[in-house]
């Protein structure tokens, strides 16, 4: 007995030692990320870091999750004293990054191509399907953005405009609006994710669906389109990070499982329903050029790289639209002076007939993108996005004094540093944005600093599809707006409180693949 008490007690000194020696290597290696980096450059320590969104809050000096930065804003840098500060973690890996809200450091990173490429490793999640020109780099990003820029033209945006305008139209005639004075939506979300996905299908793939049959589920399909693409878009990390076995013990991560299934031969179906018209000589749409680049004899594109780009745009096609259009909404609601400017612009342009112009006169509608800006400001789709050094450098970012006065500060960057620009850090900076926090879309009706405005990015990576995305938006925004006034759906809990109190209640989000508002409960009354 005596010796079985021994040996386990040996057994345990063994194992903890073990524990203790990975904790010090871990702890070491930490140490000296964090010290290759600029060593007077103020930051933040956690234990455990996680990139992705969990809805947890910071434990400080223990737990920091992605969520972390979209909370903080600026914060981070005013308590800093400068425009950069660093990221250290010890697990799940040893490592540290700059997280960087300078204007003039972020465009030296991101029209630096070669000395800061993106960490393609990062989005591998975004893969899912396939390779696509989110989740590549170098050649391979190359090759897919020549496969898709033929596709975004002025041609298509007219397209896009014309069919979005028709959407909404049709919207209005259905029996949930059509001569009601007052339309009650408990979540914004449930109008404009069916618009989004009703323009991406008629647009980019001449997939023609009304209103009355948007939750029908076609033969040979167990869901409806909708369903799987919004379920598929929002747990993307179940299918991608969880074993098969796992997914199996749980009702939801199934139901998601089986809505990657169901996307997947949606998508099959679509580009064989293109490919059929193309070889029709029926009309070209906004992604035939991308079905065509399939059999290009020079860079053909494999069938796992063209669903996996097909997959890209339908997300981004209908999740940033309808998420910004939900917080534009939700901040017009709030803000009921500048959504009276923004309805005497639009009906100074279509008239009494409430006639909406054709896409040439979209460059009219001044203030319409002025507003879909601020929102996209405030609420920008993707809060941060990742490049790493590929060689030892130097930054020069902006500090300040006590005094208040600023002063350029040189950071030494090692090779292989993580990099995050964060794109909440910029668009709430007070140095290039007057009172950051409110809601001011004349800031964008003359000279506004580009540069510290980044819901595109920029560079050679900026979006492809940012021409697509503001014709939809603004033609969603003026139509609606030419018809109805928007209120808030006052909840009992939220009577007696301030406009920015009841817009931290009513746009409450948190960052998935995109700033996603959790519940934005609205009133449209006919005008």
């Amino acid at each position: 007995m005596e010796v079985l008490r021994t040996v386990a007690e040996h057994q345990a000194l063994a194992a903890a030692g073990v524990v203790l020696f990975f904790v010090l290597r871990r702890w070491i290696a930490f140490r000296t990320v964090v010290g290759a980096i600029g060593p007077n450059l103020p930051g933040y320590r956690s234990l455990i870091g996680l990139p992705i969104p969990l809805p947890i809050r910071r434990i400080p000096g223990v737990l920091v999750t992605g969520r972390w930065l979209w909370e903080q804003r600026f914060k981070p840098y005013e308590d800093a004293g400068v425009d950069m500060y660093t990221m250290g973690m010890v697990f799940p890996t040893a490592r540290a990054g700059l997280t960087v809200g300078d204007p003039a450091v972020v465009k030296e990173i991101t029209m630096s191509r070669q000395r800061f490429p993106k960490p393609t490793r990062i989005y591998r999640v975004l893969s899912v399907y396939g390779p696509n020109i989110v989740s590549s780099e170098f050649e391979e990003h190359k090759k897919f953005r020549k496969a898709v820029a033929p596709s975004f033209n002025e041609r298509n945006n007219r397209l896009v405009w014309d069919e979005t305008v028709k959407i909404v139209l049709g919207l209005f005639e259905t029996p949930d609006w059509k001569g009601k004075s007052a339309v009650h939506i408990d979540h914004c979300i449930d109008i404009t994710l069916p618009i989004a996905l009703f323009v991406i299908g008629a647009a980019g793939f001449g997939r023609q669906v009304s209103w009355e049959d948007d939750d029908s589920t076609p033969p040979g399909h167990t869901m409806p389109f909708k369903e799987a693409l919004n379920i598929a878009s929002l747990n993307i990390h179940v299918r991608a990070l969880l074993p098969k076995w796992l997914i199996a013990l749980r009702s939801t991560w199934r139901h998601a499982n089986i809505a990657f299934d169901e996307l997947y031969l949606y998508m099959k179906e679509m580009i064989q329903d293109r490919k059929t018209s193309l070889e029709n000589g029926e009309h070209v749409d906004l992604f035939s050029g991308l079905l065509e680049s399939a059999d290009d004899p020079v860079a053909p594109l494999t069938d796992d790289e063209l669903i996996g780009n097909v997959f890209i745009f339908l997300v981004a096609g209908h999740e940033t639209t309808a998420h910004t259009l939900a917080f534009t909404f939700g901040l017009l609601a709030l803000y009921e002076d500048e959504q009276e400017k923004l309805y005497q612009q639009i009906k100074s342009i279509v008239g009494p007939e409430g006639i909406i112009p054709g896409y040439e006169e979209m460059q009219r509608f001044t203030y319409s993108l002025a507003v879909f800006y601020e929102t996209l400001r405030l609420y920008p789709p993707v809060t941060t996005f990742a490049k790493y050094a590929a060689e030892d450098t130097v930054l020069t970012t902006t500090a300040t004094n006590p005094d208040g006065t600023h002063y350029p500060k040189q950071v030494f960057v090692p090779k292989n540093t993580n990099i995050g620009v964060n794109v909440v850090g910029l668009h709430y900076n007070p140095r290039y944005w007057d009172k950051p926090n409110e809601f001011r879309p004349e800031r964008f009706m003359g000279d506004y600093p580009r540069d510290a405005f980044l819901p595109f990015a920029a560079g050679p990576r900026a979006c492809i599809g940012r021409r697509f995305f503001e014709t939809e938006g603004l033609a969603i925004l003026t139509t609606l707006i030419s018809r109805y006034k928007i209120k808030v759906k006052d909840k009992p809990e939220w009577v007696g409180l301030s406009v920015e109190e009841k817009r931290e209640k009513l746009l409450q989000c948190r960052p998935i693949i995109t700033l996603t508002p959790q519940q934005v409960p609205l009133i449209f009354e006919r005008r």
